[in-house]
């Protein structure tokens, strides 16, 4: 429709151009022969036949120029008494209203939580115990490498710790009865803790045997496999040749799907506008749609803005969190996100349409008491989704919404049977 309006606008102007046009012509052409006419008063009539015969064509032009001149001018601008019927028009009845500011971005699903389990040593594998994409809790064992030689180790030292503790109690009872010296009994005690710390540092090392996960979430593709090598690296890489696998780095990818978060910008221009709802205390919210579908909502919280702008493309990274019970969202998918940054507080909103472009800006008709239509300048503050909070006009100012294209300054108008047309402010 807004098409529609700004052509016959345009055409409006173009009429009204040529109008002016055709009077500076006539002028024109009335300067020229003026003259000639003042002469033909003077002529008796067998001269005034020679005139006409003479200029024929030109006097028929003049009058064709000025028929069509008088009749364009009625119609685009006619007298009170010769205006037509009622135009059957669609109004809306303008009320205040609190609209949410939506700020639309696209954005990536990202992870809550992801750890990429390594191994500590370098070993081999004896036990897998996770399978492809299988769900697995904070502490659930997923490796148990090659053992054997850190076991005796520890059973050793363990053993070692353990004598020389006997041998501080038993040194203990000794001083009492003053057969060894205060110094024999320190000694021995330095002796039960450092073998009690070499105990500890064997344990410690046997634990480094039984892989866990740290956190709750979904495990990937499992890297490894019985007999493979494992070493200590940040490197990911896993090889396989006709006679051995071997694995470096990441064994298996730990993800925390529920909940998960999305990660998007915002323009530089819109960062004073979430700042200023965010320092009230409340957390903005987001609605969220993933893929081209975009059949489901999924409602969340914004977590963080970020501390910096890119200067690169001006804008400001956020991260928000959304739920995920289904497990239907994964990491890197495409995302579109409307944050809702603030709310216009008592706004006068009107639905789009009602917005006619004019060679004099952007305006809207309203009925007067007398039920015609008077045009009336406005300014845009917001417009989003079919409704434009604007200016210009007040409260139980009633709008012409639908039929506008028909109407001019003052016309008259009559309301439409059908249903009124209504605002929405769901941003989904």
């Amino acid at each position: 429709m807004s098409k529609i309006e700004s052509t016959l606008d345009n055409l409006f102007a173009k009429l009204v151009n040529l109008k002016n046009q055709s009077k500076t012509r006539l002028c024109a052409l009335w300067k020229k022969y003026s003259p000639q006419l003042q002469k033909l008063k003077q002529m008796d009539l067998g001269k005034v036949k020679t005139f006409v015969s003479e200029y024929k064509w030109r006097i028929l032009l003049i009058l064709i120029v000025l028929y069509s001149g008088s009749k364009t001018y009625d119609y685009l601008f006619p007298s009170a008494d010769k205006v037509g019927g009622p135009v059957t028009v669609t109004t809306l009845v303008v009320e205040k209203k609190d609209i949410p500011l939506i700020i639309e971005a696209t954005g990536t699903i990202v992870s809550n939580n992801i750890v990429d389990i390594r191994p500590m040593i370098t070993n081999t594998v004896s036990k897998i115990l996770v399978k492809d994409g299988q769900e697995v809790k904070a502490g659930d064992l997923l490796f148990v490498l090659d053992d054997r030689n850190d076991k005796a180790n520890y059973e050793k030292l363990k053993a070692l710790a353990d004598d020389a503790q006997s041998q501080y109690l038993r040194a203990k009872e000794l001083v009492a009865k003053n057969f060894i010296s205060k110094a024999g009994l320190e000694t021995t005690s330095a002796n039960a803790k450092s073998a009690m710390a070499a105990a500890k540092a064997a344990e410690v090392q046997l634990s480094f045997d039984y892989i866990k996960s740290p956190i709750d979430g979904r495990a990937g593709i499992v890297n490894v496999f019985l007999g493979s090598l494992v070493q200590a690296s940040n490197v990911v890489s896993t090889a396989t040749s006709s006679t051995a696998t071997s694995s470096v780095g990441a064994m298996v990818t730990i993800t925390q799907l529920n909940p998960i978060n999305v990660q998007f910008i915002i323009p530089e221009k819109d960062i004073p506008t979430i700042l200023e709802n965010q320092l009230d205390g409340e957390a903005l919210s987001v609605q969220v749609t993933v893929g081209d579908s975009g059949k489901k909502t999924y409602d969340g919280k914004v977590l963080v803005i970020d501390n910096q702008v890119d200067p690169s493309i001006g804008a400001v990274r956020v991260k928000a969190q959304i739920p995920n019970e289904a497990m239907t969202l994964l990491p890197g998918q495409f995302a579109r996100v409307f944050l809702s940054a603030n709310t216009l507080k008592d706004a006068l909103a009107i639905p789009s349409q009602a917005i006619i472009m004019s060679p004099r800006g952007k305006v809207v008709y309203i009925v007067d008491k007398d039920d015609k239509a008077v045009s009336k300048p406005v300014k845009v503050l917001y417009e989003y989704q079919g409704q434009a909070v604007v200016d210009g006009i007040t409260t139980g100012d009633r709008v012409v919404v639908e039929g506008k294209q028909n109407l001019r300054p003052g016309g008259k108008i009559r309301e439409s049977k059908t249903a009124s047309p209504t605002l929405t402010t769901n941003p989904s």
